[in-house]
């Protein structure tokens, strides 16, 4: 008990003490102590205010270094699914990217072929049965952040399918344009061949041989030539070549003009039947001239179109035979293309309901001083 008041005495007297202390020092210095506490409270305030905003601007320095190099973008991985087909729909992204988006639609062919196909981002112009396609290299969007893309599900991608085998066309009856070379073979004959040859005057077995031996160049029907030197002639040209080559100057070249040369001196034969014994060819001789209408449209008058030459008749068939340049004429049942030999046969008319052009025989005419 004694010792417990002896403390307290202790403690009294030291506080006591210190504010006589406290009391006795300067006015001033206690004005200055107070000051200084302010200053370290403001400036503790101060700091207090400063240190978040550097420690912010620190945090958004860093963030723009690790975003300002792009990151690339992460391939799409391959799903192989059993089932059905099914497509992913795409994510949303924060902002739309600066590349445009087209979505091809594929067209499904009998046969696909499925390839993973990239992304939506890349644009194509069209489908080609076989597209190459480039992928888009890889970009930063305009906030900074990695672009994510979508993941496809395979495509069947378009193959090329076979178009249809071209059907030929039929083929035409001659016509101003030049014709392509189709058909059998050119036939040729010798005089040799032919019935009673021997017996032709000599002015015709000359003409007829000179026309025999243009058989065997293999010479086209050339529309608008009149000269074997270019490869064909037609069919008023040759009858114009052979017969200048054989001395008749004055023979026209165009065959509704021979036709018209030949009405005029009156060596001329119309025939209006249409059977191959009628009497209106007893007086048709080897070296005559045949002609035809209707071969091909064309605006002259006469409206002769095709002109030959008469040969006489095949030894070994019995058949009237002529000699000329034709776009489709018969020899032996098949059809020949140039100068040749060919059948001679009068036209018989045919049911005509679709009013179409058919050839028709109309006669024949004499060469002058031919058969004397």
């Amino acid at each position: 008990m004694f010792r417990e008041e002896r403390e307290t005495n202790v403690l009294l007297s030291v506080r006591n003490k210190a504010e006589i202390g406290f009391k006795k020092l300067p006015r001033r210095a206690v004005q200055l102590f107070s000051m200084l506490l302010r200053i370290i409270v403001v400036l503790a305030i101060l700091v207090a205010q400063l240190i978040p905003v550097r420690a912010d601007q620190s945090l958004s320095d860093k963030i723009q270094k690790i975003f300002a190099t792009p990151t690339p973008t992460p391939k799409p991985r391959k799903r192989n699914t059993a089932g059905k087909k099914k497509s992913s729909t795409r994510a949303p992204t924060a902002e739309k990217s600066a590349t445009p988006r087209v979505k091809e639609s594929p067209q499904p062919t009998a046969t696909p072929k499925k390839k993973e196909t990239p992304s939506t981002e890349e644009e194509s112009e069209s489908l080609s049965p076989s597209p190459k396609k480039k992928k888009a290299s890889p970009m930063p969007s305009p906030t900074g952040l990695p672009h994510r893309k979508k993941k496809s599900s395979p495509s069947p991608e378009p193959s090329e399918t076979p178009s249809p085998t071209a059907t030929p066309e039929p083929e035409e009856s001659p016509s101003p344009s030049a014709a392509k070379k189709h058909g059998a073979p050119n036939a040729t004959l010798s005089p040799d061949q032919i019935k009673s040859f021997d017996n032709y005057p000599s002015k015709v077995q000359k003409l007829l041989a000179f026309a025999l031996e243009l058989t065997t160049r293999n010479l086209d029907y050339q529309y608008g030539s009149a000269d074997p030197d270019n490869g064909g002639m037609d069919c008023s040209g040759f009858v114009y070549f052979v017969l200048k080559q054989n001395g008749i100057t004055d023979v026209p070249r165009d065959s509704s003009e021979q036709y018209s040369w030949l009405r005029r001196a009156h060596r001329f034969e119309s025939v209006l039947s249409q059977k191959d014994d009628s009497f209106e060819l007893e007086d048709l001789k080897p070296g005559d001239l045949l002609f035809w209408t209707g071969t091909y449209s064309i605006e002259r008058d006469p409206p002769i179109t095709h002109a030959m030459i008469y040969l006489g008749r095949e030894k070994k068939t019995g058949k009237r035979v002529m000699v000329g340049a034709s776009d489709g004429r018969v020899y032996q049942g098949e059809s020949r293309n140039g100068v040749s030999v060919f059948d001679f046969n009068v036209q018989r008319l045919q049911n005509n309901e679709e009013k179409k052009l058919r050839p028709t025989f109309v006669g024949y005419g004499h060469l002058p001083g031919f058969q004397d």
